[in-house]
């Protein structure tokens, strides 16, 4: 496995994993029907650093760091994840999250906060719990799930700095 930071020549890669997430619309707040132009600026270009989990040359996942509010509120980064369908359940998320937590350390961020999760998102909730994340805010019915309806939304947080 290697994680490194993602080339303009790897969306072709990350291309069907973003679309894949994207058009189940279960977690991500993206549309679902969201052109690749769109995509790539904002999972390439908008980001701080974006990169790729591979393995054996293909890649499975990636994730971007980019950082959450500007002025005083520039300490704290925020990431995302998208992992390839077929690769779930073998802990890369997990990977990635602990990779980006080092890398927001590295980059000089005290804080990582994930804005956005949808509290459906069962798996991606209770990884983020183990991995030290808190749930610091509800949104109340902010995310439109596709099956659910209207689900709330959580603000998760954790302090990186020692």
């Amino acid at each position: 496995m290697t994680i490194r930071e993602a080339k303009p020549a790897d969306f072709d890669a990350i291309w069907p994993i973003f679309c894949a997430v994207a058009r189940a619309g279960d977690t991500y707040a993206y549309p679902r029907d969201i052109a690749r132009e769109q995509a790539f600026e904002l999972w390439m270009n908008s980001p701080r650093k974006t990169l790729v989990f591979e393995e054996q040359g293909e890649v499975l996942a990636s994730y971007y760091l980019k950082t959450n509010q500007s002025g005083p509120g520039a300490h704290v980064c925020n990431c995302g994840y998208m992992v390839a369908p077929a690769a779930r359940g073998r802990g890369i998320a997990a990977a990635m999250c602990e990779h980006s937590q080092d890398l927001a350390r590295a980059l000089g961020y005290r804080a990582m906060q994930f804005n956005f999760v949808a509290s459906t998102n069962e798996g991606a909730v209770r990884l983020w719990l183990k991995l030290g994340f808190e749930t610091v805010g509800r949104l109340p019915r902010a995310f439109d799930h596709p099956t659910q309806g209207y689900v709330d939304a959580l603000v998760m947080y954790k302090w990186l700095a020692d």
